[in-house]
């Protein structure tokens, strides 16, 4: 089973209430099911705003800035649902759409399309009386211009800007285009470059755009509740795309008298750090932990439980395990961090803490804890278990009760690229125990 660490329940697959006191929260479903996630975050009201990223695959500036509203936005007052990765088969995939573009069929869709039950589930949330606007968050090629300067930057291009499908409709924030006028200014007051201005660009749907009749947004406004798309250029790398989208739903958020926290700066190192730092799985009842930010694209001899699908906790809606024969790849978004080829076994069930001697300090560890070490460290010996340290190895063949250095450990075992971390495997007979990480300070 997967589990996604959360502020508020989740829903994928068969989904029940697991810790608000892991982390933020969390919440169980089935492992390498590509069913989307409803995040709810805040005080339920019927001042609901339903951000929706992941519509199509490969538009990852808009998939991650849901995933990022989820994982680093507290919500101080009000009601904010977020679905970080509504066509996940599609972002795994990196496709506008396996089965067709997802945001054509919300019109007509026969229930055979393999994606029907998808389309119908998101319906529902964006036809509950508690949501009042919806933001559907793209990735769109070059820049959004309303008259011609160049074959990028003309009226036929979608990056960099607010869409609504009419000026207004009789709803809640109806006044769309005077909203979305209210967005873009705000968005144009922190530009990182003249160029990535914000512009409203009204579809004017309803007269005669078949193409966007089909769209979710213009599903929102026929069912009388307020929508727009926010697109950002395909043409800036992806945490620059992430970092307008984030400031378009704060401002979205302060519109409808939301109110929230974030845990990182606004920036454009503030919010590359946010995607790519702290980001890590857990694995069978937190016996093994994994840092993936700087992960090795390949591990051998991975402890994976005999016949067993892997139960894993994720920090992040994105992140997944897929297994294919022997391997299992972890992916977050359309990114694959890393491969895990099997070491199938059976394991042991009990969780314990084992002792450590940390640069001549006493410290009594549990399976999962990942240790910080400057110069040394000591495996004690348990009679419990067998040890090994993954790439230590010295001429009387010991690995406990040792002192170990960084340089006793061949560089090639460790789980990231720099070479910090390494692997303490625990058995207990011809079970995997748990694992323990060491990292070296840098």
């Amino acid at each position: 089973m997967k589990i996604i660490v959360m502020e508020y329940v989740l829903s994928r697959g068969m989904l029940k209430l697991f810790s608000l006191l892991f982390l933020l929260s969390s919440a169980l479903f089935a492992n390498n099911s590509y069913n989307f996630d409803l995040i709810k975050k805040g005080k339920e009201d019927k001042n609901t705003l339903l951000v929706v990223g992941g519509i199509q695959g490969d538009e990852p500036g808009g998939f991650i800035s849901a995933s990022l509203l989820a994982t680093h936005y507290e919500i101080t007052k009000g009601s904010v649902w977020i679905v970080p990765n509504l066509n996940f088969y599609s972002i795994i995939k990196r496709s506008r759409g396996p089965y067709g573009d997802m945001n054509r069929k919300f019109a007509e869709l026969s229930e055979k399309d393999p994606e029907y039950k998808i389309v119908q589930r998101i319906k529902s949330y964006i036809k509950d009386e508690r949501v009042k606007l919806v933001v559907n968050l793209h990735d769109g090629s070059g820049f959004y211009r309303p008259t011609y300067e160049d074959k990028l930057h003309s009226p036929h291009r979608w990056g960099q800007c607010s869409i609504v499908d009419q000026e207004s409709i009789d709803a809640k924030y109806g006044n769309l285009k005077e909203i979305a006028d209210s967005v873009t200014g705000y968005v144009n007051q922190h530009l990182m470059k003249d160029e990535h201005k914000y512009y409203v660009h009204n579809t004017n749907t309803k007269d005669g755009d078949k193409d966007m009749e089909r769209s979710l947004t213009y599903f929102a406004i026929n069912n009388s509740k307020a929508a727009f798309g926010n697109e950002a250029s395909k043409s800036l790398s992806t945490h620059k795309r992430v970092y307008y989208h984030l400031l378009a739903l704060e401002r979205y958020m302060q519109i409808m008298g939301i109110e929230y926290k974030r845990k990182f700066k606004m920036s454009n190192y503030g919010v590359y750090a946010a995607i790519n730092n702290d980001i890590y799985i857990s694995m069978y009842d937190d016996k093994i932990k994994l840092p993936l930010s700087k992960i090795r694209n390949y591990l051998r001899y991975f402890p994976i439980k005999k016949d067993q699908e892997i139960e894993f906790r994720a920090s992040n809606p994105l992140l997944t395990i897929i297994k294919k024969g022997n391997e299992y790849t972890i992916q977050y978004g359309n990114r694959r961090l890393s491969r895990l080829k099997a070491d199938y076994m059976d394991l042991d069930a009990q969780k314990t803490q084992v002792e450590f001697l940390v640069d001549g300090k006493h410290r009594n560890v549990t399976f999962g804890d990942i240790i910080e070490v400057n110069d040394t460290f000591m495996v004690k010996n348990d009679d419990k278990y067998r040890v090994n340290v993954i790439g230590f190895s010295n001429s009387i063949k010991k690995e406990t009760d040792v002192d170990i250095q960084r340089h006793q450990i061949a560089k090639r075992f460790s789980i990231d690229r720099s070479g910090d971390i390494y692997r303490v495997e625990y058995y207990k007979k011809d079970k995997f125990a748990g694992m323990v990480l060491v990292k070296f300070k840098s």
